[in-house]
Parts: structure tokens; C-alpha cells; sequence
């Protein structure tokens, strides 16, 4: 629904960069985020881009280079992109200054999208793409059944099996926390780093008490995703374990999923869509939705369950 003056109902803000600040009514906790979308066309899909943690919706419009932004890419293909603040950032930091958990943000954002999508034209469906923190929070929505369009499920700098101590890693600062979330500066355009600082903050509380139980929990939630799901690990990715027998042990935890891709990204660290390689990554996750939203159709043509 469109209100008098052009914008959506439940959707507020103003144009400003590559994405304009909006706020997502739907439920008790308004959340903040960018939005961009397509100009004179009817959007083909949508993005639904979640942050890692310390992090905030900034992280995928590029503050160092605008050619490393998503939202500005995936708008200019044709995709409405939306980067949202997860619960505990952003506007809802006052309401939740101690974070939320994983099922809570879940419950939230999953309401957020709801009036999002009832609102206004969301093209072919919603693609889930998460960071870190926010892999897991898109693969937890996606395992959850309900009416939200998801049409697939991307995911990077997420696994299963942890290279760290996650327990005393979150605490981390100073060179070893940069060397984790970073990797080698060359990767990065000059200045990403500085440029970052005000997309950059302090994970909550409650959030970064449950980084460990993620091994464990992800045991119960990827078996019952039903969606196609992309996976990517940088070159330089130093929280998970990314061997190849991770990853092969990581794609068996997938059987409902109808496809399943683990992909390596050369040239990128933790931080891909701050990286010089977030172009390369940002394209191939666009060209999955293309892909999932063809064999979706081509499934529903056929009179077949693409989840099955």
C-alpha cells in the first residue's frame, strides 16, 4: 500500500546515498535499516541483507568505495535491497540494550518483513542474505515455516565447526580481533578500516553470550531448511573452519534443502562486502536468486514441490 506522498506505509525515511535510512513498522519494535531499490521497473526480487555482529546495516553500502556497495549494485540490476539493523541496533539498541537472542531477533525480524512485504511490490520473493551473526539469523528464519516469500537463503563468513575459542573470542580487541575480522589490509580498499568506524560498534550482551552455542544449535536448524542455500568462505576467513571436509560435512547438514552450493571466495577476508572482492561476492549471490527464482518457476510450471 502506497500512501499519499509516494512512500510505503509502515516504511519511513529519506533519500541519502546509495540507500535511504527507512524505519520497518510491523510488531512493538520498529527497525532501522537503508533501503534501495529499483527506479521505473518493477523490482525482480528482493534482498534482505542481515549484519554480522558489532556491526550495523552500513556494512553492506560500503562506506570505503560506492562500487563495493550492495545495495547500489543490486538496485541498479533490478533488485530492491533491503539492509536491515537487527534487533539490538540501530533504533531498537534503546528498547534492547542488552541485544536479543537468536529466536527473539528472529520473531522480530520475521514480523518486520511481514508488514515490509504486504506493503508493496517485493517482485519474485525475498532473498535471505546474511553475514556472520546474521547467516545464522537467516538460516534460523529460514528453517522456521511461515508465510514469508523466501526464495533462498546466502551466507557468508558463517560455518559450524569453530577455528577460535568462541567463549574468549568474542572479547577480543586489538590486533588479533582486527586479524579475525579483517585479514590482511591488501584485501581491503585504502581506509575501509577508518571509513567503517561509525558502521561499527559493540556487540550486545545477551548476542555475544550465545556466539557458542552456535555449533550445537546449528545442528537442529540447518536440517530444516527447505530453501536453496548458498554458502561462501573468504580466503582469509579466520573464525570458522573451512577445509574441505567442513565444508563437505556442512553441505550433509542440508537435506531438506533442494540445492545446496559451498563456494571459496580468493583475495577476501571475514569482512566480504567491505572488501575489494564484496563485487564478486555481491554479483554471484544475485545470480543465485536469478537461479532459485528460475527453478521455482520452472518447479511450479512443472506441478512439482521445489522443496522436495
Amino acid at each position: 500500500m502506497t500512501r499519499a506522498d509516494g512512500r510505503e506505509a509502515g516504511v519511513t525515511g529519506t533519500d541519502r546515498g546509495s540507500g535511504r535510512p527507512v524505519t520497518l513498522g510491523g510488531g512493538d519494535t520498529p527497525l532501522s535499516g537503508l533501503l534501495a531499490e529499483p527506479v521505473g521497473q518493477r523490482p525482480r526480487a528482493t534482498v534482505v541483507a542481515l549484519h554480522g555482529g558489532g556491526m550495523g546495516a552500513g556494512y553492506f553500502d560500503s562506506p570505503a568505495h560506492p562500487d563495493l556497495s550492495l545495495l547500489a549494485l543490486g538496485s541498479r540490476l533490478g533488485f530492491t535491497v533491503l539492509a536491515l539493523d537487527r534487533p539490538g541496533y540501530g533504533r531498537s539498541a534503546d528498547r534492547f540494550p542488552h541485544g536479543r537472542t537468536l529466536d527473539e531477533q528472529a520473531a522480530t525480524v520475521r514480523s518486520a518483513l511481514a508488514a515490509f512485504t504486504a506493503d508493496g511490490d517485493r517482485g519474485a520473493g525475498l532473498l535471505l542474505l546474511g553475514h556472520s551473526y546474521g547467516g545464522k539469523l537467516a538460516l534460523r528464519m529460514a528453517a522456521e515455516p511461515g508465510p514469508l516469500p523466501v526464495v533462498a537463503v546466502d551466507v557468508s563468513g558463517c560455518g559450524r565447526r569453530p577455528a577460535v575459542d568462541l567463549d574468549g573470542a568474542r572479547a577480543l580487541h586489538g590486533l588479533r580481533g582486527r586479524r579475525l575480522n579483517w585479514g590482511p589490509s591488501r584485501l581491503y580498499p585504502p581506509g575501509a578500516v577508518r571509513a567503517s568506524a561509525d558502521i561499527v560498534t559493540a556487540m550486545p550482551p545477551r548476542e555475544a553470550e550465545g556466539v557458542a552455542h552456535w555449533p550445537r544449535l546449528s545442528a537442529e536448524v540447518l536440517p530444516r531448511v527447505r530453501v536453496p542455500v548458498r554458502l561462501t568462505f573468504a580466503e582469509y576467513e579466520a573464525w570458522w573452519g573451512h577445509t574441505d571436509e567442513d565444508l563437505v560435512e556442512l553441505a550433509s547438514l542440508f537435506p531438506a534443502a533442494p540445492r545446496v552450493l559451498v563456494e571459496r571466495l580468493p583475495d577476501a577476508g571475514h569482512n566480504i562486502s567491505l572488501g575489494l572482492a564484496a563485487r564478486t561476492y555481491h554479483l554471484r549471490a544475485l545470480a543465485f536468486l536469478e537461479e532459485s527464482v528460475r527453478l521455482r518457476k520452472a518447479a511450479a510450471d512443472a506441478g512439482t514441490d521445489v522443496t522436495s
